[in-house]
Formats: structure tokens, sequence, C-alpha cells
């Protein structure tokens, strides 16, 4: 008896085993590795969500390759070391074919060592300061080409800026764009004395003193604006402390490169109106693509107040250039997809196709948008076509040689065309 009880369990147990395994052969896993907690849940939230309606959507279409798509939701908590050890559970545990997550770039900065040792494939879907190109890496967001310089260039070409203030939260995006910047504007005749550059920890509230520095910086007889890299929560107190010492959009303009629709639904805007944002989307766009997807977006979250943002965006070209990289190399394995996805083209959400160039960049257009008192963006700028991110900035010496192809023979991250020698794969 206790034999016959004894085998049919292992029968049972082994039955249910077998059956998990062909459940998880069934299915491809993808990673989604964005902070739920901490500074940055204010805007990772929301892409999280993105990522779990366009695999909803693309397993209504079949699937991919017979199989349906699982999402594998981790929670980083806005803790970069916690990056990197979620990114390494999401590949060898949990074995995801791709990953897509991050914003910060300290915390892609964490995972890179990880995906690029365990030769995985990772979406970036926001804008990043550039000096990388990595095999494992595609970045779907702006690089500084194709949102920091032309936003500068509006701002001298259309209200006459002469004085700068470059804002930023402390870690490397802030730091690398505004180095950028800084070499940028004096390439362009702009004196060290009208520069003024201030850093700011993450999650700052205080900032009473910085806005105080910044309104007497401005008051100096030179047009002023601020460009702010200010990342997450901080935005909220900084844009309260602007309207509170009465800096209008008239007096002293900023233009944001971290502050969309997502961002502004948190905020009162009326203090706000005026002040710019560049990104390669807005939600205001009119366009089929954009209706849809915003359609789309609210059936999804049953929400007809929730938003649409640039980052989102960026997920949606970038997963839908990783489906069809799978669908063109039959197979989800990371080496052919990183060599299937180069030249795939998709419909981006304003009426035209990005494609993923050489350097694992994106074809994007660039728009200027001003806030309206809805929270809404109406598009005071854009360029007349796509712009190609540039992986090596063209304003840095020890970049301005370096370029990026990642097909073969050359495969190399930074080949310096003075020297004809690749130096690593990334930075």
């Amino acid at each position: 008896m206790f034999n016959n009880r004894f085998l049919q369990c292992a029968t049972l147990v082994a039955a249910v085993s077998a059956s998990n395994l062909v459940l998880a052969a069934d299915t491809i896993k993808v990673g989604v590795l964005h902070s739920l907690s901490g500074t940055m849940a204010i805007s990772e939230t929301t892409l999280k969500d993105t990522m779990l309606m366009l695999i909803e959507e693309q397993n209504k279409k079949g699937g991919l390759l017979g199989k349906q798509l699982e999402p594998v939701v981790v929670d980083p908590a806005s803790n970069w070391p916690l990056f990197a050890e979620k990114a390494r559970e999401l590949i060898e545990k949990d074995e995801v074919a791709a990953i897509f997550g991050c914003w910060t770039s300290v915390s892609r900065k964490s995972i890179l060592p990880v995906v690029e040792e365990l030769d995985s494939v990772v979406f970036y879907p926001v804008q990043y300061e550039g000096e990388e190109s990595s095999k494992n890496v595609f970045y779907t967001g702006a690089a500084p080409n194709q949102q920091a310089i032309p936003a500068v260039d509006y701002l001298m070409d259309e209200l006459g800026v002469e004085r700068w203030v470059l804002a930023g939260t402390d870690y490397v995006y802030p730091r690398t764009t505004n180095k950028i910047l800084e070499a940028y504007l004096q390439d362009s005749g702009v004196a060290a004395e009208d520069i003024m550059i201030n850093y700011t920890p993450f999650g700052h509230s205080d900032w009473q003193s910085i806005v105080s520095d910044i309104k007497k910086f401005g008051a100096e007889g030179k047009k002023t604006a601020v460009v702010s890299t200010i990342n997450g929560d901080a935005n909220v107190p900084f844009y309260k402390e602007l309207g509170a010492q009465g800096i209008s959009s008239a007096d002293i303009p900023v233009v944001a490169f971290s502050v969309g629709e997502e961002e502004l639904s948190g905020m009162d805007t009326g203090p706000l109106v005026g002040h710019l944002a560049a990104w390669n989307y807005f939600m205001s766009v009119d366009s089929e693509a954009n209706d849809e997807f915003i359609d789309n977006w609210h059936a999804f979250i049953q929400d007809e107040d929730r938003v649409t943002n640039d980052p989102m965006e960026a997920h949606y070209i970038g997963f839908n250039m990783w489906v069809k990289a799978v669908e063109k190399a039959g197979t989800t394995a990371a080496p052919a997809v990183q060599d299937a996805i180069i030249g795939v083209s998709v419909p981006n959400l304003t009426g035209g196709l990005s494609s993923m160039m050489p350097n694992h960049h994106i074809s994007k257009p660039v728009l200027i948008g001003e806030i309206q008192d809805d929270g809404q963006f109406e598009v005071v700028s854009s360029t007349d076509g796509l712009v190609v991110g540039d992986a090596w900035s063209d304003f840095l010496p020890g970049s301005k040689d370096l370029i990026a192809d990642w097909r073969a023979p050359l495969s190399c991250g930074n080949y310096n065309v003075e020297t004809g020698k690749c130096s690593g794969q990334n930075f």
C-alpha cells in the first residue's frame, strides 16, 4: 500500500513538473526591469504598464514564433546595484529572451557588465548622455544630438538666450550631457562666465537657495534659460519653487529633458505654462498611429485620464523592432537578434518610420514642446525629418574620432577613425 501510494505521488509530481516544463517551453519570457518604488517610480511605473500592454497586444496577434509572450516583472526599487542583481536573475533564473528597462544612466551602467557577460539583449527607452555603444544594448531613447543640442539651438536661435544654467541631478547622465553642452556652448561663442552649472542629489526637495541663485544669475542683463537634466520626483519641488519666487517662462524659460506628460500629471501646471521640454514624441502629436496608441492605452489601463509620453513611445518602437528582428531571425537567441535587428524599421507614433542603425541607436524626429495649463505640450519646433542618434559626441575631444558599427567586419562600439583601432566593446 505504502509503495503504491508513494509511486502514485511520485508519478503525479513528475507529471506536474513535466507540465510546468512544457508550459515554460511554450512561452517566451520578456523581462521588465523598471523601478516601481523609490524616487524613480514617478517615471518608471508607467513604462512597466506600457510593456504589459504591448505584450498583451502581441499575444492577441498570436504571440511570437508560435508562442505566447510571458512578462516577468521585477522591481529594482530605484536602487542602482539592485538593477544588476535583478538583471542577472532575469537572465539566469527566469531565462528571459530580452529585457526592457532602466531609466537613469546609472541603472543602465549597473546592468551593462551583467548583460554583456551573459550576452543578453536590452532595450533602453530613455534619453541619455551618449558616449556608449554596446552590442547588447539598443538605445531607443534620445542621444544628445536628438534632444539636448537641438534644444539649445532653439533657445539660442529662437529666444535669443545668452546665459545658461545647466541644472541636473548628480549622476552620470546630467554630468556627461552638461559636459557636452558646455563644450558646444563655448564652441558657439558663449563665455565661461555665462554658464552656471549646478547638481543636486536624487530626491532633492529644498530648492529655495538654488532657485534664488538662478534668479540672481538671470538678472544681469542677458537673456537666461535653464537647461534641466533634473530627474525623478525632484522636479515637483523645483518647479514649485520657481513659481514661488515668481520666475515665469517669460523671465527665465526652462527646457527639460526628463519632464513629460507623466511627470506633469502630478503637478500644479499653472506656474509651469510656457516652460519647455525637448522630446521625440508628445501625446499631443496629431497622427493616426498616435490616436490608436492612446486609445489602446486608455482601454488597457482603464483610465481615460492617463497620459502617454516619450519613453512609452520608445518602448513601443523598441518592442516592435525586437518582434520584427525575432521573426526575421527565426529565433530569440541574442546573437541572431543582434544581427537581425540592424536596419529594421517600424512605425513611430509621429507618423513616420524609425530605423535601428548600426550603432544600436535609432532615427527619430526632434520636437520642442511648450507646457500648456492642461499638462499637455504644444509643439513649437520640430526637425524637418528624422535625426540619427550619435553614440559618440562630436563636441568632446575624446569622442569626436569615434564611431560605432556593430556590423561585420567592424563589429565595434568605439572604432577610432584616426588610429583605425577598436578600443573595446563599448566605453
